[in-house]
C-alpha cells in the first residue's frame, strides 16, 4: 500500500512530468532548429542529444531559477498540493495548444503567470520580483538578442562572406566535419541552457510542495529536493522532444529563413548565452524560445531585410501565440484557484 502522503505527492509530480514532456517538445526547436535547418543534425538523434543535455544543464546551473520559481514569486508555505497542481496543469494545457499548432512557446511566461494568478488571489505576490526584474528582463533581453545577431549578421557575417570564408565560398568535404562538429557544440549549448532555466518552471513549484507536505525545512533542504524533483522532471524533456520536435523544428529551422553553419553558429551562441546569463546572474526565468527567434530574426534582417522577414506568416504566427498561450495559463490557473477556493476549503 501507498501512503496517502505519497499517493497525494503522486498526482502534481505526474502534472509536472505530463508538463516537461510538453516544454520539451517546445523547447527542441530553439537548441536544434539552427543546426537543423543548415543541415549539420539528423532529425533522429536530437531527441537524445537535447534530454542529455538539458538534464545536465539543470543539475549543474539550475538552482536560481528553480529558487525563484519555487518561492520567489508566491510564499513557499502557500505551494500547496492543490496549488501546485492547479500551476502545473495550467501550463501543460497552454503549452500544449501551442505545441499542436506547431509554435515553440515559452515555458517561462507561462509558467510564471500560472504562479501570478494564485499570488494575486491570495494576495501574496512579490511585486518588486515580478515587475522589476522578470518582466523587464521579457521585453530586454530578446532586443539585445536581436540587435546583437543584426550586428554580427551585418557586420562580421557579411564581409567575411565577401571575402569568401564561410560557408557559400569555403566549404568542402574537409570543413563539413569542423562546422557540423561546432554547430552540433552549439545546439548542445543551448540545450544545456534550456536545463538550467526551463526545468525550473516545474522543478521548482514540485520542490517547495514536497518540503511543504513533508513537512521539511524549505530553507535547509531546499536544493536537495530541487535536484531529486530535477531528478525525476528532467528526462520528461527528451520524451516530448521525440513526440513533439518534428513540427517545431520544422517551423523555425526551414520555415522563418534559410541560413548556413556560419549564422546558425551565432543564432546559438547568442541566444544560448543571454539566458543562461539570466539564469545565473538572477535567476530569472527566461523565454528562450523568444531570444532564438529574435536572434534568427537579426540574421535575417541582416542578410534579407526586414520587409523579406516581418512578412512571412510564421513570424505572425509566433507572436500571437506568445500572447495566446501565456494568457490561458493565466486565466485557466486563476479560475481553479478560484474554484478549488470555494469548493475545497
Amino acid at each position: 500500500m501507498i501512503s496517502p502522503l505519497f499517493s497525494q505527492l503522486l498526482i502534481p509530480f505526474i502534472i509536472a512530468m505530463f508538463l516537461a514532456i510538453t516544454m520539451g517538445g517546445s523547447g527542441t526547436a530553439p537548441a536544434f532548429s539552427a543546426a537543423y535547418g543548415a543541415n549539420a543534425v539528423r532529425k533522429s538523434i536530437i531527441p537524445g542529444l537535447f534530454g542529455i543535455m538539458v538534464f545536465v544543464g539543470a543539475i549543474v546551473a539550475g538552482k536560481g531559477t528553480a529558487t525563484t520559481m519555487g518561492k520567489g514569486l508566491l510564499a513557499p508555505e502557500m505551494m500547496t498540493f492543490s496549488t501546485v497542481s492547479i500551476i502545473l496543469f495550467s501550463v501543460a494545457i497552454s503549452l500544449l495548444i501551442a505545441n499542436l499548432a506547431g509554435i515553440p512557446q515559452s515555458t517561462s511566461q507561462a509558467t510564471v503567470l500560472a504562479v501570478v494568478a494564485p499570488a494575486l488571489y491570495y494576495q501574496e505576490l512579490n511585486t518588486e520580483k515580478l515587475f522589476m526584474e522578470i518582466i523587464p528582463t521579457w521585453f530586454i533581453l530578446p532586443v539585445i538578442s536581436f540587435f546583437i545577431s543584426l550586428f554580427l549578421g551585418k557586420y562580421i557575417y557579411r564581409p567575411m562572406r565577401r571575402r569568401g570564408y564561410t560557408m557559400s565560398r569555403a566549404y568542402n568535404q574537409n570543413l563539413k566535419p569542423v562546422w557540423n562538429g561546432i554547430i552540433l557544440i552549439m545546439s548542445m549549448y543551448v540545450a544545456f541552457s534550456i536545463g538550467a532555466n526551463n526545468v525550473a518552471n516545474a522543478a521548482g513549484p514540485i520542490a517547495s510542495m514536497t518540503a511543504n507536505e513533508l513537512n521539511i525545512s524549505i530553507d535547509t533542504n531546499f536544493t536537495l529536493i530541487m535536484i531529486l524533483s530535477t531528478l525525476i522532471v528532467a528526462p520528461s524533456f527528451g520524451i516530448g522532444s521525440s513526440i513533439f520536435g518534428h513540427k517545431v523544428v520544422q517551423n523555425t529551422g526551414k520555415e522563418i529563413v534559410l541560413f548556413g553553419k556560419f549564422e546558425a553558429v551565432i543564432i546559438a551562441f547568442v541566444s544560448s548565452s543571454l539566458l543562461l546569463s539570466a539564469s545565473l546572474i538572477k535567476g530569472i526565468p527566461t523565454s528562450l524560445v523568444q531570444l532564438n527567434v529574435a536572434s534568427i530574426l537579426g540574421i535575417g534582417v541582416a542578410k534579407l531585410g526586414p520587409k523579406n522577414i516581418f512578412k512571412k506568416t510564421e513570424v505572425k504566427k509566433f507572436f500571437l501565440m506568445w500572447i495566446i498561450a501565456p494568457t490561458i495559463a493565466f486565466l485557466l490557473s486563476l479560475l481553479l484557484i478560484w474554484l478549488t477556493d470555494i469548493y475545497l476549503n
